[in-house]
């Protein structure tokens, strides 16, 4: 691409208190001034850019903003000894599509600090249809294993199970080995349904995780994946076995916690905290490393859902109403 070509954009204007979000066409010289250019060929649709386009939680902090915390494709021009012309990458997090411009365009301008090679036997197609979802439940299954709850342990319970990150720590776990328990509000028979395809053992969905849990209740779980957070995380502490561990990352249910320390000083629970906007490098690799292999193709088809470009808005307010089951791939160039 020349420097006169133009590409397309989806770009978000502040107008008065409402936000905008048109289509764009923008030349190479509209991009921001970063280190790396980058041809994209795919983005994702999170709850965060749900939050961001019905502009709530300020997620969106610069404008015109180009959204998208995610995107894979192939190096154009690099400033940067780590990555030459060719090289294909993958961005995830630093407050990309938040403080920085993001994914949702043909073209993108990235700091090099941002980027990871994409893995060998990896394409960018499957690299997004992980996404930060993908990638964040890698992570929290890692925090599982480091805390030593192997898949002879007893149940790991997936809550939010149904979402991009939920569905996607489902199809881990179950691939490890691990007997898995969704957790999801639906009651849908379609929906669990879709949670036993892709690994679920069994699906929890009963009133109990809406209300308030006792100090301790039965031991039940080896292991959580928590996407929720407030009076479902709290239940989970409540109801681990002696030794287990919560790995949690979400706030989709509310930021507040109300528990006691009963769990962690009677049965030694752990409660581990997962990041992956700043997520260090290293692990951050380490993790796409074993994305690679750790998760089917099969479980993949299922999870997702392709879009093009100017099906995101329309999107992203149905991800926030909770009617998205699993996890969004926005192909930039449809």
């Amino acid at each position: 691409m020349t420097k006169k070509e133009t590409f397309t954009a989806l770009v978000v204007e502040r107008e008065d208190k409402n936000l905008v979000a048109e289509l764009k066409q923008l030349k190479i010289e509209d991009l921001p001034d970063e280190d790396v250019l980058i041809k994209v060929d795919y983005s994702t649709l999170n709850y965060k850019e749900g939050l961001g386009f019905a502009n709530r939680n300020k997620i969106f902090r610069i404008f015109p903003m180009v959204p998208g915390v995610d995107l894979a494709g192939t190096v154009v021009e690099s400033k940067s000894e780590d990555f030459k012309p060719g090289d294909q990458v993958i961005l995830n997090g630093w407050s990309v599509g938040e403080r920085y411009w993001g994914g949702y365009a043909q073209m993108a301008r990235i700091k090099s600090d941002f980027l990871i090679p994409l893995p060998k036997g990896m394409d960018t197609k499957k690299a997004m249809a992980l996404g930060t979802a993908g990638y964040t439940a890698m992570l929290q299954v890692m925090a599982l294993e480091e805390a030593g709850i192997t898949n002879d342990k007893g149940p790991i319970i997936v809550t939010g199970a149904s979402g991009g990150v939920g569905s996607n720590a489902v199809a881990i776990l179950a691939g490890l080995g691990y007997e898995v328990t969704a957790l999801t509000r639906s009651r849908e028979a379609s929906i669990h349904d879709y949670l036993k395809k892709i690994g679920a053992r069994d699906i929890a969905c009963g009133d109990e995780w809406t209300q308030k849990p006792a100090p301790l209740e039965s031991q039940k779980w080896a292991g959580a994946v928590d996407t929720v957070g407030s009076v479902v995380l709290s239940r989970l502490l409540s109801e681990m076995k002696y030794g287990g561990c919560v790995a949690a990352c979400g706030l989709a249910g509310g930021f507040e916690l109300n528990a006691t320390v009963m769990p962690f000083i009677l049965r030694g629970v752990s409660l581990k905290g997962v990041d992956s906007v700043s997520c260090p490098t290293p692990q951050r690799i380490a993790a796409w490393d074993r994305l690679v292999t750790d998760i089917s193709h099969e479980a993949l088809d299922h999870i997702n859902k392709i879009i093009p470009l100017k099906e995101v808005p329309r999107y992203a307010g149905e991800i926030l109403q909770g009617n998205i089951t699993g996890h969004i791939v926005v192909d930039v160039n449809a």
